[in-house]
C-alpha cells in the first residue's frame, strides 16, 4: 500500500525528501510559502501548494488528514515548526518528523509532540567524523537502542587466528554472523568457530558497537 506523505517546507531538506519519495511513487503533498520552491517539486508530487502551513484550514482543505507521515522541513523558524506540529496533531497524523536547528529546538518539538527529530547538519557532521576516525569499520547499521550490525575488514593482528581464539563476544560484545575471505565472494553465514581469518577478510557482526568502535578509532583492535 502506497503511503501518503506530507512535506511542510521545501528548502533543500524538504524538497529532497519530497522529490525522492515522489520518484519512488509515494503520494506526496508538499507545501511552502515560496512559489519557486513549490514549482521545483511540482512534477514529482501529487500536490504542490503555495501557502502558509501554519494555517490548519489550508492543510485540511488539501487532504493532509489523509497523510500517514508528515515531515516538517523548516528548522530555522521555531514558531512555524511548533504550529505545524500542533496542526498535525489536531489532524490525527500518526507520525510527525521534524527538522530541528539545535538541541533547544529539538527539546521543544519533542514536548509539542513530534515523534522524530532530525538535526541534519549535526548528524552529517557526526557521520563524517566517524568515517574519518575509522580504521577497519566500513559501516554500522543501528537496529535499536542497544544493537547494531557492524561491517568491517579484519585487522592485520587477527590474520591467521580463528574466531574461537578471538572470542569476539567476550572482548567486544559482538557476535559474528557472516564472513568472506574474498571481497568479491559470497558472504558465508554461520561461520564455524574454527574458521581462520584470512588477509582481506570481510566480517559482519551484530551486537553493542560502542567498545568495538572506540578501539577501532584508536587502532587498538587486538
Amino acid at each position: 500500500m502506497v503511503k501518503t506523505v506530507g512535506v511542510l517546507g521545501l528548502g533543500v531538506f524538504g524538497s529532497t525528501i519530497a522529490t525522492e519519495l515522489g520518484e519512488q511513487h509515494y503520494d506526496v503533498i508538499a507545501v511552502d510559502k515560496d512559489l519557486v520552491d513549490v514549482n521545483r517539486v511540482e512534477e514529482y508530487v501529487v500536490q504542490a501548494v503555495q501557502g502558509n502551513f501554519t494555517d490548519i484550514e489550508l492543510l485540511r482543505s488539501i487532504g493532509f488528514s489523509n497523510c500517514e507521515v508528515v515531515v516538517i522541513g523548516t528548522g530555522s523558524n521555531l514558531e512555524a515548526s511548533v504550529m505545524a506540529i500542533m496542526n498535525c496533531k489536531k489532524l490525527g497524523i500518526k507520525r510527525i518528523i521534524a527538522k530541528a536547528k539545535n538541541r533547544t529546538h529539538m527539546e521543544i518539538m519533542q514536548e509539542m509532540g513530534a515523534h522524530e527529530i532530525i538535526r541534519p547538519e549535526k548528524q552529517m557532521g557526526d557521520k563524517v567524523a566517524r568515517n574519518i576516525m575509522r580504521n577497519n569499520i566500513l559501516d554500522v547499521i543501528t537496529l535499536d537502542d542497544e544493537n547494531s550490525i557492524i561491517e568491517f575488514t579484519a585487522p592485520e593482528r587477527w590474520i591467521g587466528r580463528s574466531l574461537k581464539e578471538m572470542d569476539l563476544r567476550k572482548k567486544y560484545k559482538i557476535n559474528v554472523i557472516g564472513m568472506k575471505s574474498d571481497p568479491n565472494g559470497k558472504l558465508a553465514i554461520n561461520v564455524p568457530p574454527e574458521e581462520k581469518i584470512k588477509p582481506g577478510s570481510f566480517i559482519v557482526a551484530i551486537g553493542k558497537p560502542e567498545t568495538f568502535e572506540h578501539l577501532d578509532y584508536t587502532d587498538q583492535l587486538k
